[in-house]
């Protein structure tokens, strides 16, 4: 992971000052999807990388030991040995960028991948995941036992409702709690940007959030209705640049729900490379949330 993002004191001017263009933010989502293309010769090299940032994610309520033994496997040899080999990359220590698992199936992951001796991180939702509606002593203590457990990573769900209802302050204060409560983990804050409304909202929330100390922002649960989308991941990145234009700090970005093909995933890292630069494009700062996608990326190579 990238240095911490140790999170500034609530700037409330900032957000009052806030205007998307939104037609303009529509143009230039269209053109990212619809105008750029990977020329064959490269197309394998950003499909591995690709899958260097996926968070390979299981969150069913079957969820079994046996399933996420099966999901660390894949997560430590996402490509088949053939394959890499072909590309000369068979000795590449290529993984995915951590697995992603339920709370209470923390401790089957890192037991797993320890005896795997295995160093992928894993994450963790909480925080009342998905809908961020327990009472804020629970999604706490949730937190807490992720962490007690072994998650090197919480994805965190906000409240929609503070930012629906514009309580800056209030959503601001949550996500503090939340980050004291990861201590040495990574919080990966998810917006649920597909309740947020509006694309104002989005931005704001982005800020409250980074502000608050995140060390990435997430677009979505993937369960609800509309996630990860090219419109709102503009605005979301264009927050990423001016929160590191302002303070230095370099926060990750995450898309979540409906990202399945390799074409897909190429277009989530030209998003990446244009709008914020190529020391994005690592795992460090970019992942993809995912269950599904690895397997057309390994069809496609």
């Amino acid at each position: 992971m990238a240095a911490r993002n140790p999170g500034i004191p609530l700037d409330l001017g900032w957000l009052s000052r806030v205007h998307v263009n939104q037609p303009a933010v529509l143009r230039r989502a269209e053109q990212i999807q619809t105008r750029r293309t990977v020329k064959k010769d490269f197309q394998a090299a950003w499909l591995i990388k690709a899958v260097t940032c996926i968070d390979l994610t299981t969150l069913s309520g079957d969820d079994t030991p046996s399933n996420i033994h099966r999901l660390c496997f894949k997560a430590k040899h996402p490509i088949r040995k053939d394959l890499l080999k072909s590309l000369k990359m068979d000795n590449a220590g290529i993984t995915t960028g951590a697995v992603c698992v339920y709370p209470s199936r923390v401790s089957d992951a890192v037991k797993v991948l320890k005896a795997a001796g295995c160093n992928i991180p894993v994450a963790s939702v909480a925080t009342g995941f998905p809908a961020g509606q327990t009472p804020l002593k629970t999604r706490l203590e949730e937190v807490k036992m992720a962490v007690e457990d072994g998650a090197t990573e919480i994805d965190i769900v906000i409240n929609r409702t503070l930012a629906l209802t514009g309580q800056w302050e209030a959503l601001y204060h949550e996500i503090r709690l939340f980050h004291e409560a990861c201590g040495e983990a990574h919080m990966k804050t998810i917006l649920g940007t597909g309740e947020l409304g509006s694309l104002s909202n989005v931005y704001k929330a982005s800020l409250v959030a980074m502000m608050a100390g995140s060390d990435f922002i997430k677009t979505s649960t993937g369960k609800e209705g509309v996630n990860a989308t090219f419109p709102v991941a503009l605005v979301m990145v264009r927050a990423i640049r001016d929160f590191y234009w302002k303070t230095g700090y370099k926060v990750g970005f995450k898309p979540a729900g409906g990202i399945r093909s390799a074409k897909d995933a190429v277009a989530w890292l030209s998003l990446m490379k244009e709008e914020l630069g190529d020391d994005w494009l690592r795992p460090e700062l970019f992942r993809l949330g995912a269950s599904t996608l690895l397997g057309d990326i390994e069809r496609q190579i």
